[in-house]
């Protein structure tokens, strides 16, 4: 009888923590929710805002972003990895922090199957930059000039084994070049040495370079994504020059892993919401950054996410890693 009871007993509490577990879910979110950013304020953060900061519209409750930046984006990521699955701390991120420092890093203390996908927001790209007075007036020019001078042509990227570095690793590769690699830290800084004459080119983010290719001082040669980027019309794809290379820059929201499948539903529907009824002004935002809106819900999230795994995974062996 003893043992019945117990089991009873166990079987009530079960039960009734599955019912608060679907109550709670159900009723998700009840309170702020933390969306940690892994990357320094002006970047990441701003290819989210134009979607994140109406979401609190929806959802009903507040989202405030906090910065954890460092160790290119591991230390944020791993904060997030280690929170409880509850839909209240997530990571707003590229693919960089994702899926390349855990491989880059085997001390990282989170792998990509640490995160459960939410919805990529918004689409941006990495182009391939020269100076408005460089000879390259296209991206054979360049190619032609490496390949009569192994090991001269130097670019400058956001940093060693970063996304930059590795879609260079593996540009370098296809095309049969050997390039000089020159790590910077960041994007900006990346530029201003282009600017200044220390590199030949760089594979920077659209953002940083935008200004100086409206200014007329830098020249973009290509663009590693699917399709041409509507911000830059005229400027190719790698993969319509011939290079086996398509890399979109997807930023988005992602999970601790075991969060509920209705908490995760209803952060998407909540960005799907802004997206519906907010597109043309959020379409605006995001161009004035040389970026657009690249919606994709969690299946197709976790989709992209593992191709970009396969592809740095190449990058990263191609780099000697």
């Amino acid at each position: 009888m003893q043992g019945l009871m117990k089991a009873a007993l166990a079987a009530w509490g079960c039960s009734m923590a599955l019912a608060a577990t679907a109550q709670s879910e159900g009723s998700y979110p009840q309170r702020p929710i933390q969306l940690v950013i892994p990357f320094a304020p002006g970047d990441t953060d701003q290819m989210l805002r134009p979607v994140v900061d109406k979401m609190p519209q929806y959802l009903k409750q507040p989202l405030v972003m906090n910065y954890k930046p460092g160790a290119g984006g591991g230390i944020g990521a791993a904060f997030v990895a280690a929170a409880a699955p509850d839909g209240y701390t997530l990571l707003g991120s590229s693919p960089g922090a994702l899926v390349v420092v855990p491989q880059a890093n085997k001390e990282a203390k989170y792998r990509s199957d640490s995160f459960r996908p939410v919805a990529a927001i918004s689409l941006g790209g990495m182009m391939i930059v020269v100076p408005a007075k460089s000879s390259y007036r296209s991206l054979k020019d360049l190619v032609a000039d490496a390949k009569a001078r192994p090991d001269m042509v130097s670019y400058g990227t956001s940093g060693a084994l970063g996304i930059n570095h590795l879609l260079g690793e593996i540009f370098a590769t296809e095309a049969g070049l050997q390039l000089r690699h020159i790590p910077f830290q960041g994007s900006t800084p990346a530029v201003t040495a282009l600017l200044g004459g220390h590199t030949e080119a760089a594979i920077s983010a659209i953002g940083p370079a935008r200004a100086h290719i409206e200014a007329g001082a830098l020249r973009p040669l290509a663009v590693f994504s699917d399709k041409r980027m509507s911000a830059y019309p005229e400027v190719p794809t790698l993969r319509e020059l011939g290079y086996d290379i398509g890399s979109p820059a997807l930023y988005g929201l992602v999970a601790p892993a075991q969060t509920p499948t209705p908490v995760v539903d209803a952060l998407y529907r909540a960005i799907r919401s802004v997206v519906d009824e907010h597109g043309p002004d959020v379409a605006s935002t995001l161009q004035t950054m040389g970026a657009e809106i690249g919606l994709l819900g969690p299946q197709e999230y976790a989709a992209y996410l593992a191709h970009q795994e396969a592809l740095f995974a190449r990058g990263l062996k191609m780099a000697g890693q």
